[in-house]
């Protein structure tokens, strides 16, 4: 993806000042083992650096193989991180990344997605973990059938997290993605979106900016009746999906377009995912059905039942797996706080008893 990668990577620093003021604002990491599960994209390579350079040991393994930039792992283990991950691992391969990292005996964990985590205590190991970091949604959700035996620490439901992050950026970057990918725009497209948290309310705000016409399908229905204050149709999934030209997941759950929803689409719509997991659609329906080709890079086309369905990164986190995800400036804010909650979890964070916390603002706020 990278050009000049060693180039890239010192725009992307250029352009993080507050990463950067964050990181030189660590205490000494020196004995800190952090274990992290995380997209590995240009924008992680300079919060790594600079955790190697404050003295901490670091282990990279990936929340989502799809968005794994192999350059940026080699160049954090040239710095002296250890890494279990590449592009498009095998699922054992990945599988066994979590394995990995745990036996590595790590002191602090940083996720998006609470892999390691869920693994540690499904797995019944004893640990030496003494406090964690918690990034997403989805994780936030599978820690709540977990109880941690440390302390975890939620920036997820922080405002800055979730206003700006999940409500402005994931939308806009990923019909910038859409356009860059397809060479298409919206305007006279039909978008359905499904599901309105944050993600989903920015997913379609972005949409419509860009002249689409757009639905939303939400099942809950405190969301449904917000969707319908903002001004927006709320339809039925089933009902909208043959009408559909485009559609975006963005809920987090688990065969949200099901095989009935994929076989009713018209000829020509195209299915997306700009949610955390990448199971939101039944890819493996198109496959076991559908006669394939790839007419343009990340645009899978599957014949099923004599129509056409484009399939983007292959059902993938969209904006990250076939784009460069968030702006720099935008992620830097995001980045700095990520910062700022290492320096918790290695600080007064650990003195906390086990269980699920909001990353307090006093840890946070400075960095802004």
């Amino acid at each position: 993806m990278y050009q000049n990668f060693r180039a890239e990577l010192d725009w992307a620093t250029r352009h993080m000042t507050r990463t950067q003021a964050a990181l030189e604002a660590l205490p000494s990491l020196n004995g800190v083992k952090l274990a992290c599960n995380m997209h590995l994209d240009l924008k992680m390579a300079p919060f790594v650096a600079g955790v190697l350079a404050k003295g901490a040991q670091v282990f990279l393994t990936t929340c989502n193989p799809t968005t794994v930039q192999n350059e940026v792992v080699e160049y954090l283990q040239q710095k002296g991180a250890k890494a279990h991950a590449w592009r498009d691992m095998s699922d054992s391969d990945w599988s066994d990344s979590f394995d990995l990292a745990l036996d590595w005996a790590p002191t602090h964990l940083c996720e998006m997605g609470a892999d390691l985590t869920t693994r540690l205590h499904q797995s019944g190991r004893s640990n030496q973990i003494k406090a964690g970091l918690e990034a997403t949604g989805s994780g936030i959700s599978r820690l709540g059938g977990v109880t941690p035996n440390y302390p975890i620490f939620n920036w997820d439901d922080l405002p800055v997290k979730e206003g700006l992050h999940n409500r402005h950026m994931v939308g806009l970057t990923a019909w910038h993605t859409f356009f860059q990918t397809t060479h298409l725009t919206l305007h006279e497209k039909v978008v359905v979106v499904i599901g309105y948290g944050l993600v989903g309310q920015g997913v379609a705000a972005a949409a419509k900016a860009y002249g689409a016409q757009v639905q939303i399908a939400e099942l809950d229905r405190a969301r449904a009746l917000q969707a319908k204050y903002d001004g927006w149709p709320v339809v039925a999934l089933d009902d909208a999906a043959p009408h559909a030209d485009v559609i975006a997941t963005a809920t987090g759950g688990h065969d949200v377009v099901n095989a009935g929803h994929l076989a009713s689409l018209k000829e020509g719509a195209f299915v997306l995912n700009v949610g955390h997991v990448a199971k939101e659609i039944d890819v493996a329906y198109l496959k076991a059905n559908g006669e394939h080709s790839q007419p343009m890079p990340y645009v899978d086309a599957y014949n099923v039942a004599g129509k056409t369905v484009y399939l983007l990164a292959d059902g993938s986190m969209f904006n990250l797996t076939a784009g460069y995800g968030d702006s720099l400036n935008a992620f830097d804010v995001t980045l700095a706080v990520m910062t700022a909650g290492i320096g918790h979890i290695v600080g007064s964070g650990e003195t906390q008893p086990a269980g699920l916390y909001l990353l307090p603002e006093s840890a946070w706020m400075p960095v802004l």
